[in-house]
């Protein structure tokens, strides 16, 4: 008798661990239950696949949706309808928000907002501060949370940790991996005339130069090995902080976004001005050849897109009253796509940093791979297509791109979570179901 399943995905080119090859996925009850050839199977539903690239669900570590506090910038609904328009099924959000995301009741209400809500599959990042270092190892264990946030230097919002005491108060206390966002304070403070002075965003990346990203690092890894925590090294931006961190990587797990990976200054400054601000900044074509260094030789776990939409009015302000940081959830695989079609990754590799990397790194149940018993959760690709990237395509609350119009090789075509078309051919299902990420109690080294 032909089996049955709610869900057949027939005729495509599964991208698993076991690498790279023609099949049908069959899903029943939210999950994986076969894969191999499924000719003779029906389903209540059939995605017929024939031409398309199949990857486990896109996962992004790094999102700021900005909601509660700031939901003129952007919001959960439709930072979440941007991640599964651009082939994402799960997303980390960060907890610089108003208020902070450090307690159980913030959290608590992030994720009634997010029910009914948000498209894609969520959690939720607790931020790390002196106020609560000591109940961080409850915290962190929470439902829906996927671990502890720092900040040691300023960005948006007011969540920073500059002192290494209170860093080693942290580390000492958290069990779960640890995300970091890398930059000295004092140095920021000291050098912040030049980006007055200059009035330009040009200075950024001489204001927060690599000194001060390099010196938070190796401030940060002495700490780690002393406690004994593991840490997440968010966004790296310098040559210098890579050739450093592939010598600890036995503590140290790396992020990298697409922004640094495709965009060097001046260039990008002359072009784009404050759109293209973010701390830490895009550097010159140096430290972007040390970014894809690092990718090439495995000290990169993980691209994020840390998605952080301002106004174009806030964009406008003078520098340096302008803020920092970009839209980048619904472009971070259309770009990274375009690289794996120029040649400068594969996309095993790709598939390896975008999906099955952040299921290991952070522990997710269920998700990162297809395999039978995993979820449901996959994100069609024409690795074909060429698209135009361009503002008025984006979900975000903002309604603008950094990547206005690049053109792209590469495209994802439809999303699905749980068995479910959240997103085909650029059109949305009729509601969002998004759920909170589960994450395993063993959580991996």
């Amino acid at each position: 008798m032909a089996e049955t399943f709610d869900l057949l995905l027939r005729g495509g080119t599964l991208v698993t661990h076991s690498g790279i090859a023609p099949g049908d996925i069959g899903v029943r009850n939210g999950r994986t239950v076969a894969i191999g050839d499924l000719a003779t199977a029906s389903a209540g539903e059939t995605i017929d696949a024939k031409g398309l690239h199949v990857l486990p669900g896109v996962i992004d570590t790094q999102v700021h949706f900005r909601e509660p506090g700031n939901e003129h910038k952007e919001n959960l609904e439709a930072g979440s309808r941007g991640a599964v328009l651009g082939g994402v099924t799960a997303v980390f959000e960060m907890p610089n928000t108003a208020p902070l995301t450090t307690n159980p009741g913030a959290l608590a209400d992030k994720l009634d907002r997010a029910k009914d809500r948000m498209w894609c599959e969520h959690a939720f990042y607790m931020g790390g501060t002196g106020d609560n270092a000591e109940q961080l190892a409850e915290l962190e264990r929470l439902p829906g949370c996927c671990g502890v946030k720092i900040f040691m230097g300023s960005s948006t919002g007011n969540l920073l940790t500059e002192d290494d005491p209170t860093l080693r108060r942290i580390l000492g206390t958290v069990r779960r991996r640890c995300a970091v966002h890398a930059e000295d304070e004092p140095r920021l403070k000291e050098r912040q005339h030049l980006a007055q002075e200059a009035a330009d965003p040009s200075a950024h990346p001489l204001w927060r130069d690599p000194e001060t990203a390099l010196r938070a690092t190796r401030r940060l890894i002495a700490i780690a090995r002393e406690t004994g925590a593991r840490v997440h090294v968010l966004h790296i931006t310098t040559a210098e902080e890579m050739r450093f961190l592939a010598e600890n990587k036995d503590i140290a797990t790396v992020e990298v976004t697409p922004q640094h990976l495709t965009l060097a200054a001046p260039g990008c400054y002359d072009e784009l001005g404050t759109r293209v601000q973010m701390n830490p900044p895009i550097r010159d074509e140096g430290h972007r050849q040390g970014l894809w260094w690092g990718l090439d030789q495995g000290v990169v776990d993980v691209i994020g897109s840390d998605h952080a939409p301002h106004t174009l009015a806030e964009k406008a302000e003078t520098y340096p009253a302008s803020p920092s940081g970009m839209p980048g959830v619904q472009t971070l695989l259309p770009v990274m796509l375009d690289h794996v079609a120029a040649g400068r990754l594969s996309l095993l590799r790709l598939m390896d940093l975008l999906c099955a990397g952040p299921a290991r790194l952070f522990g997710i149940a269920g998700k990162g791979r297809i395999a039978v018993g995993n979820d449901g959760d996959f994100t069609l690709v024409d690795l074909a297509a060429k698209r135009r990237i361009l503002d008025q395509d984006m979900a975000n609350v903002s309604g603008w791109t950094p990547f206005h119009g690049r053109e792209v090789t590469g495209w994802p075509l439809a999303t699905i979570i749980r068995g479910q078309i959240v997103m085909r051919e650029g059109e949305l299902a009729s509601q969002a179901t998004g759920r909170p990420l589960r994450f395993g109690e063993c959580l991996p080294g």
